[in-house]
């Protein structure tokens, strides 16, 4: 699959991320097992965690040429421009969505800078997995206020990757997760999952805001407010009856949406981090390691790291196909090269864990236990039971034999 270079203005086009998607069109084209679990909950309040990424706080504001930082605007403005979104799901105007917005562009304008970088890299990927499965396109920004669009971010709950998955709810929407990879890291295997889970909600409740509370919070508390509030179904009119984390959870979604749509006629642009725009990703069942890769090709191997996260050792497992994210003008040098990637340092890197044990050990007589004994020439089974640190008893038993004799040549089983 590739990824081509997507460049995103300051300020994105209406037209440019407009969805074509009618109200009709919105049923999820791929349904979810029925399996589902009340696991997709951040540990933390929303408003101090979900859009603050220690990994990109220190990094210079660009500010787009020729502007400078706009001071507060008239309501009707905030207003106005949220309306001007080309969403499907609604983004009202409230005093707590301004408050959200000016966090973002007064207190979190490094992070914001960034995160407009990461979103060209990123928000391509989602919006074909968004559009393959009947979503809205504006569920990206679901990603930015769960992970920061950092796809190895954790919770101190445990929850990880880009969508900000549990382990167990991971395992459940298929995604691999082991000693060697993580898949909820993977931009493109975890966003599919994400689609899953968030068709199943919608499909539930039939109603965007309920459906990105619920990823918050959990499909049971989302119902449970809604018995208390007489059955309405509404984010706005079940607020009072949710928890405080995700009363703030849609007013942020929404404040994101805005920032990063807005952000440079505040005066903030994307970010100059070097990145990798444009890859391809080419599969492969041979067990190989990042080190290999990035020597033999000289690829920096912290830029191998961010396309492939989900390969937490830097060990793609083998013994079934795995995903490698290249950049996309080397993957021709990868496949002319692949014997010697596999055969660099191997032995140290890859070949490092014993197939087979022999218990086979060495006395201090020179003779062998363990495993199995040649008879010598006047060797008995007193002297040899003696050598392997057993008795006569037992190497009888452990070769069946009805009396002492033995014959040179033949070979004892020891320590059967």
């Amino acid at each position: 699959m590739k990824h081509f270079i997507f460049i995103i203005a300051c300020a994105f086009s209406a037209h440019l991320f407009a969805q074509t998607l009618s109200n009709d069109s919105l049923a999820c084209t791929q349904k979810p097992d029925t399996l589902i679990v009340d696991t997709m909950v951040t540990d933390t309040i929303v408003a101090d965690t979900l859009f603050f990424d220690e990994n990109i706080k220190n990094v210079d504001t660009t500010l787009c040429e020729g502007d400078t930082a706009i001071p507060d605007l008239p309501d009707s403005v905030y207003k106005e421009r949220l309306q001007a979104l080309p969403f499907v799901l609604e983004t009202p105007y409230h005093s707590v969505i301004k408050a959200f917005i000016q966090r973002y562009i007064r207190n979190r304008p490094k992070q914001l800078a960034a995160m407009q970088r990461k979103a060209e890299y990123y928000f391509p990927i989602f919006a074909d997995i968004l559009q393959r499965n009947g979503l809205p396109f504006e569920l990206s920004y679901l990603a930015v206020i769960e992970s920061a669009l950092n796809p190895t971010a954790k919770s101190r709950a445990g929850a990880g990757g880009l969508w900000q998955f549990m382990p167990s709810t991971g395992r459940i929407y298929g995604l691999e997760i082991n000693s060697l990879i993580d898949e909820r890291f993977d931009p493109i295997k975890s966003t599919e999952a994400a689609c899953r889970y968030l068709c199943h909600l919608y499909d539930m409740f039939d109603d965007w805001n309920l459906a990105l509370a619920a990823y918050n919070c959990g499909q049971g508390t989302i119902r449970k407010a809604i018995s208390r509030a007489g059955g309405k179904r509404d984010f706005w009119s079940i607020y009072p009856y949710l928890p405080k984390e995700t009363r703030s959870y849609v007013p942020i979604f929404i404040a994101a949406s805005y920032a990063m749509t807005y952000a440079d006629l505040h005066g903030i642009c994307p970010e100059a981090i070097e990145m990798t725009m444009q890859t391809d990703t080419i599969f492969t069942d041979k067990r190989q390691h990042l080190l290999q890769v990035s020597e033999v090709m000289n690829i920096d191997l912290q830029e191998l790291r961010r396309l492939n996260p989900q390969y937490t050792r830097d060990i793609l497992p083998g013994g079934k196909s795995y995903a490698l994210c290249l950049p996309e003008e080397r993957v021709g040098d990868y496949l002319m090269l692949q014997d010697s990637i596999l055969n660099f340092k191997a032995d140290s890197l890859i070949n490092n864990r014993r197939a087979e044990i022999d218990m086979a050990q060495k006395t201090s007589a020179g003779g062998t236990y363990g495993g199995t004994y040649k008879v010598k020439s006047g060797d008995t089974l007193g002297g040899i039971a003696n050598k392997c640190h057993c008795s006569v008893k037992q190497l009888k038993q452990w070769n069946g034999l009805k009396s002492d004799f033995i014959r040179v040549g033949q070979v004892l089983k020891l320590h059967k």
